[in-house]
């Protein structure tokens, strides 16, 4: 069966391609989610207009991505925590602490943004990646200290 992709599936393929599955995963699974419709000409028009309307949210979304990445840059953000005597913290700094402390100077970004593969056990200074849009990411830098 042929349906015409209304966004990206990971294996299968992107926004406003016509891909050929199984029947039962188009009925049972695609269709009723609203990721596929059926490929008849009329729905192609519609999902073309949909994808040009997504192409242009998509732009304006990575643009305003970009001019938040030039004025992250060069934010550097300190966290006072609690350690013991090898620098060793006693718990950790995970994403969310970041995200609160870019908060209180202003930036807005979700904790899921911030790319930490594993918190922040010792003291010492960080670059972590932020992954602002799909194609913007950006570094700041994460000092962590002994709290006094």
């Amino acid at each position: 069966m042929e349906v015409i992709l209304r966004e990206d599936i990971d294996k299968l393929g992107t926004r406003g391609q016509v891909v050929k599955v199984a029947p039962g995963y188009a009925r049972n699974f695609l269709l009723p989610k609203r990721l596929a419709v059926a490929a008849t000409e009329a729905n192609k028009k519609i999902v073309e207009q949909e994808r040009q309307a997504h192409l242009r949210k998509e732009a304006k979304a990575k643009g305003e991505a970009e001019e938040l990445g030039k004025l992250m840059g060069a934010v550097s953000v300190t966290i006072a925590q609690k350690a013991g005597e090898a620098d060793q913290l006693f718990g950790s700094v995970t994403s969310g602490n970041i995200a609160d402390a870019l908060a209180g100077q202003g930036y807005a970004v979700e904790k899921k943004k911030i790319q930490l593969d594993e918190p922040i056990k010792q003291l010492g200074e960080y670059k972590v990646p932020v992954r602002l849009h799909k194609d913007v990411t950006v570094e700041v830098t994460v000092n962590v200290v002994k709290e006094e």
